[in-house]
């Protein structure tokens, strides 16, 4: 383990399982990543792995098959992961989004149906809050449900689903005027609705289609897509929870948990991009000597780690902070906010310490490059978090005049 980065209080079980995950990471997923990156691959065998170490059901209570793990521990098996390979990051965290809305807001079929075979990665799950014209502003969704018998009709196209392809059940945030008149505020007339699809592109189910993957700058490997609904039928048990107008908490309990995890892949990157750079910086000789040894690379160094080391703290702090059952969206805007921003500013700095190599593609560092400004757009904006953090801070701090 790297002096960097070290969590205080965890439980044998806890620490064997970071173990287990930095192993695999190691021998697994740092050898191949640039390589399936540059070709835009799917990592099936990776996923595979990772089924098989038990990781999709991680936060799944016991009752259903997962390990039914705490938040940090699974934040910080997302730091590895993403420390190896971003996108793989990105694949577990839509789904386990997903299983802990099941878990938190699901009717009992709904738990007994999905969550024993999400934890076993049979299930894959996505979730969609986005549409192509609203960006940040979830009141101006205009997906809507239609109540027909003890069926729902969605129409509407949703937008930037991670796992959009390969998933096989998403979450997809839409209006639902029934029982909501004309006039309620936006956020008490949205409902999450379960729908389940086949994986792949096209149509994937009568009604509704995934048209392909978006090219995309960094982030690759991972599917990218949209996803249109034409008069889609789902039975009206698949509205999460059974009760309509409760979707737009649901989505934001699960994005509290969201923004926990991009923290995470934020501490993540940071920690390999200072990995690399400080290696470089002992191997590359300039005037005689490792470019380590000059003090303007020191102070790029130092610089460097005490951002990775706050970043974590900050993460681990909101991870803790919803484990405890309390509210957590000041902690984990905090967070998410924090480690973005640094993680840019930590592998922007490793870039600069390669120098020329850093543009050169036979160079990780080059795949961390075009990584980490996704990390700036996910789960809320940094605009977005300072909203959040600042409205929160006001509620805490008001003034008693």
């Amino acid at each position: 383990m790297t002096r960097l980065a070290q969590t205080a209080g965890l439980n044998d079980i806890q620490r064997e399982i970071l173990s287990t995950v930095r192993d695999f990471v190691d021998k697994e997923i740092i050898p191949v990543a640039t390589q399936l990156e540059h070709r835009d691959e799917y990592p099936t065998e990776i996923v595979e792995g990772l089924k098989e170490l038990g990781l999709f059901g991680l936060m799944i209570p016991e009752e259903y098959g997962g390990l039914g793990e705490s938040l940090l521990t699974y934040a910080l098996c997302v730091e590895e992961i993403a420390r190896g390979w971003m996108s793989v990051s990105g694949i577990i965290n839509t789904h386990f989004i997903v299983a802990y809305m099941l878990k938190q807001h699901g009717t009992q079929e709904q738990k007994d149906t999905f969550l024993p075979r999400m934890a076993l990665g049979e299930v894959r799950g996505a979730f969609s809050m986005s549409e192509p014209a609203l960006g940040s502003d979830v009141s101006a969704i205009t997906s809507k449900g239609v109540k027909d018998g003890d069926e729902y009709v969605l129409n509407g196209q949703k937008m930037w689903l991670t796992n959009g392809g390969t998933s096989t059940l998403v979450a997809v945030l839409a209006r639902s005027d029934e029982g909501h008149p004309e006039g309620t505020a936006p956020h008490k007339s949205m409902t999450t609705f379960l729908i389940e699809k086949e994986a792949g592109f096209g149509e994937v189910r009568p009604g509704l289609t995934i048209p392909g993957k978006i090219d995309k700058m960094g982030y690759k490997g991972v599917d990218t897509t949209e996803l249109i609904m034409d008069d889609l039928r789902i039975p009206a048990n698949r509205v999460l929870g059974g009760t309509t107008g409760r979707g737009f908490y649901q989505m934001m309990d699960g994005v509290e948990v969201g923004r926990v995890n991009v923290a995470a892949r934020g501490c993540g990157v940071a920690q390999r991009a200072f990995e690399l750079g400080v290696s470089y910086a002992q191997q590359r000789h300039t005037f005689g000597k490792p470019i380590a040894q000059h003090q303007a690379i020191q102070f790029k160094l130092a610089e460097m780690a005490t951002k990775v080391e706050a970043a974590h703290a900050m993460m681990v702090n909101a991870a803790r902070k919803k484990d405890s059952g309390e509210r957590n969206d000041l902690e984990a805007g905090m967070a998410k906010y924090l480690a973005s921003e640094y993680c840019k500013e930590v592998v922007e700095d490793a870039f600069r310490i390669h120098g020329g190599y850093g543009f050169s593609k036979e160079y990780e560092i080059e795949r961390l490059y075009r990584e980490a400004p996704m990390l700036l757009i996910g789960e809320g904006t940094a605009e977005i978090q300072k909203m959040i953090i600042g409205r929160r801070l006001l509620e805490e701090y008001r003034f008693q005049g």
